[in-house]
């Protein structure tokens, strides 16, 4: 009988050794396209497993159509002083891209043919305000955040998937905190989750916070994150499965490897935040959802969390900015020095 017992304690030890392994080898990996370039793409759109396009510094957009395998540059001319930190495509013909910075610097171009032309639709009017990313419902309704001018949040709002915009009077917005801001550091402190839910991400000031509207962007309200917050902290990037079920993910670019809490998760419709048991080990800028896994990138590695965020395996160390995932499941990353990847498997 102890004998017996010895095999069943010994088989137990075996399941559970081989399950690790199981579990350890069943995380995905990055696989690196190079680029071509030494650009740094802070933008990124994922169509599908064989459309994704990039945007980044010295005005450069880049569209792969065979999975990565080529890129090709296909950016507006004549603007190479600009960063284009924000690119939304809705397949592998039509885009839009924001260029950042103070007053005429923020724009938005667009593009009906994959990058032979474009027209640029709207150009900042105001040299108070600096837009930080867009981002769409849907390919018609779509909205772009700049950081707040006189206690406001600043956000243009287009209805004919980006040909033209019109700003959201400011008396939606709730008063910003002093300082407060968005970061253009991966296209993602606005997001869109169904036809009405829209939220903006926010650093800088007393508290990281998250807005939210519930009716396309017509009227806001803010919520405080457990985030740290300061000039180079906050929420970086928001995301959204659902209308109800989000992450909201940062930490201080300054010091990137502070222990901090660097996540934050919502169940209801981003009006209260809470720290999950786990969290990544120090800054992340981008975030992304591929069904029920989510997966954080940032200068310091990747992370993925298999139970919508309350905890988190590391699966890689190289630096990103920016993931996003398609319809289809296939996911992209991108970064500095040209940086591009697939998610495999």
């Amino acid at each position: 009988m102890r004998a017996f017992r010895t095999v069943l304690v010994l088989l137990a030890v075996l399941s559970v050794s081989v399950g690790g392994v199981a579990a350890a080898s069943s995380l995905p990996s990055w696989r690196v396209l190079p680029t071509g370039t030494t650009a740094q793409f802070r933008g990124l759109s994922a169509v599908s497993a064989r459309v994704a396009w990039v945007s980044g510094t010295q005005g450069t957009v880049l569209r792969t159509v065979d999975g990565g395998r080529g890129w090709a540059p296909v950016g507006p001319p004549d603007t190479g002083k600009l960063e284009f930190r924000d690119i939304e495509a809705f397949d592998a013909d039509h885009a839009v891209v924001l260029s950042i910075g103070p007053g005429a610097d923020s724009r938005v171009y667009r593009t009906d043919d994959g990058g032979k032309h474009w027209r640029q639709t709207f150009s900042n009017p105001d040299p108070a305000a600096f837009y930080d990313c867009l981002a769409f419902f849907d390919p018609w309704r779509g909205l772009a955040m700049s950081d707040p001018v006189n206690g406001k949040f600043r956000v243009q709002a287009t209805f004919d998937g980006g040909r033209s915009w019109r700003q959201i009077p400011d008396d939606a917005f709730p008063p910003a905190e002093p300082g407060e801001a968005g970061f253009a550091a991966s296209g993602q402190c606005v997001t869109t989750s169904g036809p009405f839910d829209a939220w903006l991400a926010t650093g800088g000031g007393a508290h990281a916070r998250v807005l939210h509207s519930g009716d396309g962007g017509r009227h806001w309200t803010a919520a405080e994150t457990p985030l740290p917050s300061s000039a180079s902290a906050g929420v970086f990037a928001v995301a959204f499965r659902t209308p109800w079920q989000g992450v909201a993910i940062g930490g201080d670019y300054a010091n990137p490897t502070a222990p901090g809490p660097a996540v934050a998760l919502s169940q209801d419709r981003g009006r209260s935040w809470r720290t999950p048991p786990e969290h990544p080990a120090g800054y992340r800028s981008g975030l992304a959802w591929r069904g029920g896994t989510v997966l954080a990138v940032g200068p310091g590695g990747s992370d993925l969390s298999r139970d919508g965020g309350r905890h988190w395996t590391s699966f890689d160390s190289g630096s990103f900015d920016t993931v996003d995932c398609a319809r289809d499941g296939a996911c992209w990353a991108s970064g500095a020095k040209g940086r591009a990847a697939k998610l495999v498997p």
